[in-house]
């Protein structure tokens, strides 16, 4: 009897998903499509052909459309990289605010990365929503990310950069919105991105550890604004400890002078780690910016576009403690 039970036991373990499966029945390349001609119509689903905590390489390319989700990449993802088609028509796209049910800032992603080890490219990801309150495009609380050749559209806290130490990479990327729309505890590098602000109010607010040597590093990134935008600060701290620097960057006219906002707290600037180095174009004299900002050195500056320097891990756990 009991030769039966354990029978039956390992037939039900191998009719669950990612367990009883070789890795050779999992696809190496998934492909979305809304008119039924690839694996899924939806991101959402693919994920259900991707397997847990996997050792290969999984590509999702995503054919061109609006796929109107509201996804989670899960933590057990690992090794994938999602493709769009092309940037600009391969939207994901949802309409989630803060003000819909009390829902609050960090519920109303549109696209949510608890994953580690991924890579996202050739994406549009979009809060559409109305100018209600916050609305989060992308919330990422896992580490090592990159996301190449994207679009993040929205208007109030467009970007989350979520997790202590996590590390995010952004590279030829498109960033709009109003008000602190990057935002996060994170470690960012902005790598010729172009950032657009929709308002006169702040870019980033950044909240980074007071133990975390880097946050916001905005490596030859290009400012703008609308053409009604003319007051614009390039950071205020979410939190005490906030790091942002931006070097070689081209800042257009609507960057304040003052450069630097201190969230009407004058003890943030005894705290908040802000800086600029060798950037160009109307906003960016430092002749008038406040003059709690920090100095940039060259050898800083130099340290803050290592990347291995960036993002090493600098901090550590010990649970005796």
């Amino acid at each position: 009897m009991k030769y039966r039970f354990a029978s039956l036991l390992l037939l039900m373990i191998a009719a669950l998903p990612g367990l009883g499966s070789s890795a050779a029945d999992w696809k190496h390349d998934i492909y979305v499509n809304p008119d039924g001609s690839g694996d899924y119509t939806t991101v959402t689903d693919a994920l259900e052909g991707i397997r847990a905590y996997m050792d290969y390489n999984v590509t999702v390319h995503i054919a061109n459309g609006t796929y109107k989700e509201k996804i989670v990449i899960p933590s057990w993802l690992k090794n994938v990289t999602f493709e769009g088609e092309n940037a600009d028509s391969t939207i994901i796209t949802f309409d989630h605010h803060a003000n819909i049910d009390n829902m609050g800032t960090f519920r109303t992603y549109t696209f949510k990365v608890d994953a580690c080890d991924a890579t996202f490219r050739n994406l549009t990801i979009e809060n559409n929503a109305p100018q209600l309150g916050q609305a989060v495009a992308l919330h990422t609380e896992g580490d090592r990310l990159r996301f190449i050749n994207c679009r993040f559209l929205g208007n109030q806290d467009t970007i989350f950069t979520g997790g202590k130490n996590s590390r995010l990479y952004f590279e030829n990327c498109y960033i709009e919105g109003t008000t602190d729309f990057i935002f996060g505890p994170a470690t960012a590098y902005f790598k010729n991105c172009d950032i657009l602000s929709k308002r006169d109010s702040y870019i980033t607010a950044a909240s980074t550890p007071e133990d975390v040597k880097y946050g916001y590093i905005f490596d030859s990134c290009t400012l703008r604004a609308l053409p009604e935008v003319t007051k614009v600060y390039l950071g205020r701290p979410w939190r005490p400890y906030a790091h942002t620097v931006f070097i070689n960057c081209d800042m257009g006219a609507h960057i304040r002078p003052a450069g630097w906002h201190n969230w009407n707290n004058t003890d943030n600037e005894r705290t908040a780690r802000y800086g600029e180095y060798g950037s160009r174009g109307a906003g960016a004299s430092q002749a008038e910016r406040v003059g709690w900002a920090m100095k940039v050195s060259d050898s800083e500056a130099a340290d803050c576009l290592d990347l291995a320097k960036v993002f090493a891990v600098t901090t550590g756990w010990n649970p005796a403690e």
